[in-house]
Order: C-alpha cells, then sequence, then structure tokens
C-alpha cells in the first residue's frame, strides 16, 4: 500500500519516547524507573495517566535529552509517511531545569530532524494549570524569544473552563503579540464549556481535542464557522476513556457539521500507536486521508512558504492509490 502523506499537530515529545531509549537516558541521568514500567501503561483514569506521564517525563534533565527525542520521533513519524509535525513539550519549571537547555535542546533536535528526516517540525511549549500567572507569563516570554529557532506557538493543559483560564489571559497576549499561536487544550477530560472559553477567553487558533464541543450543537456551528482546527487523538480517547470505544467517537459527526480535523497520536509511546495507526482510526470512521490532511495545513502555525510547500505535497501526491 503507497504511504500517504500525513501531518500531526499534536504530540508530545515526553509521550514518544519509546522505552530502550528512555531507558537508556534515564540511567544516564541516575534517574530510576520502575521495572514494571510498560505495565502502568493502562490507566485507570486520566489522573492515573498524568502520574506515568510524569514519572517518564522525570528521565529527560539535558540539553542532549531533548534534542534526542525529537530526533528520534521525527525518525519514527517520517516513516509514517510524517511531513510536518507540530510537538509539545512541557518547560519543566517546577524541576528546577534550565530553561535554555530546555528551549535549545528541543529547537535544535527540530533543526537537526529536519536535515536528517525531512520532516518539517515546529514546537508549542504546554503551560501546565497549576502554573501561577507569573510563570506562564516567564515561558511565555520566552517562547517568544525562541520563536526565530523554531517555537510557533503556546499551549494549555489542565485548565477546564473560563475561570482557570482566565489567570493566563496575559501570558496568551504576550505570545501573540509575539507572533506566537495559542494552541490550548480543551474538550478532552473537561466539557465543551472549556472548548468555549477556550475560544472566548484565550481567543484559541486552534483546539487541542476539543471533541466534547460535539455535545453543544450551537458550539459545532460556531466551530464550523470561525474554521477552528480540531487536533483529534482517536486511540489517546479510546485509552484514556474519554470515549467508551472507536466506534462511539464524534469525529465523524464532527467532520459531517462542518468542522476541520486533523489526526495526532498525542502520546504515542504511552498509548501503544504510532501516526499511521491512528490515521487508520480515522478511515475506519469513513474519513478521507486528504480531507484529514488538508486540515492539518489549515490549522498548521507555520509560514507562507512551508504552508504552500504541504499543499504542493497533497497536489502533487496521487490519493487514489
Amino acid at each position: 500500500m503507497t504511504q500517504y502523506p500525513k501531518i500531526e499537530l499534536h504530540v508530545h515529545l515526553e509521550g514518544t519516547v519509546r522505552e530502550p531509549t528512555l531507558r537508556e537516558i534515564a540511567k544516564g541521568n541516575g534517574y530510576p524507573l520502575p521495572d514494571d514500567l510498560e505495565n502502568r501503561h493502562r490507566y485507570r483514569d486520566f489522573g492515573e495517566f498524568i502520574e506515568v506521564f510524569e514519572l517518564r517525563m522525570g528521565a529527560l534533565q539535558t540539553y542532549d535529552d531533548f534534542r534526542r527525542v525529537v530526533v528520534e520521533y521525527a525518525a519514527e513519524a517520517a516513516a509514517h509517511g510524517a511531513v510536518y509535525l507540530e510537538a509539545i513539550f512541557s518547560p519543566g519549571l517546577w524541576r528546577g531545569l534550565n530553561q535554555d537547555e530546555v528551549f535549545g535542546g528541543y529547537c535544535d533536535g527540530a533543526q537537526e530532524a529536519r536535515e536528517l528526516h525531512n520532516v518539517d517540525v515546529r514546537l508549542t511549549p504546554d503551560l501546565p494549570g497549576v502554573y501561577s500567572p507569573e510563570q506562564a507569563e516567564n515561558v511565555a516570554t520566552l517562547a517568544v524569544k525562541y520563536r526565530e529557532r523554531g517555537v510557533v506557538g503556546l499551549g494549555l493543559v489542565g485548565a477546564a473552563d473560563d475561570r482557570a483560564m482566565e489567570p493566563f489571559s496575559r501570558a496568551f497576549t504576550i505570545a501573540r503579540e509575539g507572533g506566537l499561536g495559542v494552541v490550548p487544550h480543551a474538550g478532552e477530560v473537561a466539557g465543551p464549556e472549556s472548548v468555549r472559553a477556550a475560544l472566548d477567553v484565550l481567543s484559541a487558533d486552534r483546539i487541542r481535542h476539543g471533541i466534547r464541543a460535539a455535545k453543544d450543537a450551537a458550539l459545532v456551528r460556531d466551530l464550523a464557522d470561525r474554521g477552528t482546527v480540531l487536533d483529534v487523538c482517536p486511540l489517546s480517547n479510546v485509552r484514556l476513556g474519554v470515549v467508551a470505544s472507536l466506534s462511539d467517537h464524534p469525529l465523524p459527526r464532527l467532520v459531517a457539521a462542518g468542522v476541520r480535523c486533523s489526526i495526532s497520536t498525542d502520546d504515542p509511546a504511552m498509548f501503544d500507536t504510532n501516526l499511521t495507526r491512528d490515521y487508520e482510526a480515522a478511515t475506519s470512521l469513513g474519513l478521507d486521508p486528504r480531507a484529514l490532511y488538508e486540515a492539518g495545513v489549515v490549522g498548521a502555525l507555520c509560514d507562507d512558504e512551508t504552508r504552500a510547500r504541504l499543499r504542493q505535497i497533497a497536489e502533487s501526491f496521487d490519493w487514489r492509490s
């Protein structure tokens, strides 16, 4: 079967690291990992998932760790047809990390990934919802500083409604004024009210997940009218119990209502998935892979030259094959 081109807009770099690499990095940093780590990749709930995510994330500590994980995931994604990635990372303020090592490692890794694997990689640091406004504003300022090295947006995770998002509004103003996009998580664990807050409080350019918007017909119409792209991660949603099963996923209903949806893996090493599997999950629901790719082109926070190149890739590929 011909491998069609893919765009991925929602992948957490800390959740891409396969176990052999993670254990090698952890050993080099003197960081203990449990022997049964893979067995912990079955989650009772979202809270347990976050615990395992933070356990894994703690292994990544140095400039070279951050650089390496970008390059290795770009190689994996390229093998599944990826031509453009927007990768998420946590600044790790509470771990006492040198922020220039964090940002510099990821940015240099993105450059190396382009050179080695011919995949355009852009970066979007995520603000945890437990950060103070001051911490969030510091990260936003740093993200703007690294804009010329591949940082294109600022995200937010763990804020469920307008009250939780409001303290971050200044950070996102800094990001937007500095030329970055606004890409918060919403509509995954929290309901449609989180999607509405992301639009109204943060003026989101794109929504990470967003699938619970399907419960609010007026919100779905608004998303369609605005042309807001949702980063949908089908297998992540199943593994975390956000949907009961793939057949229950609202993705086809959202697309039928005119909402643009791109496809991503979220945390592939933690959900036993890859870009091919998630695209296959989406197309098994009757969706057209070219339409999913084109939603990715629209949602990408890239420059005009890159967007034109991505469109040319779509035009030159024989999708009928």
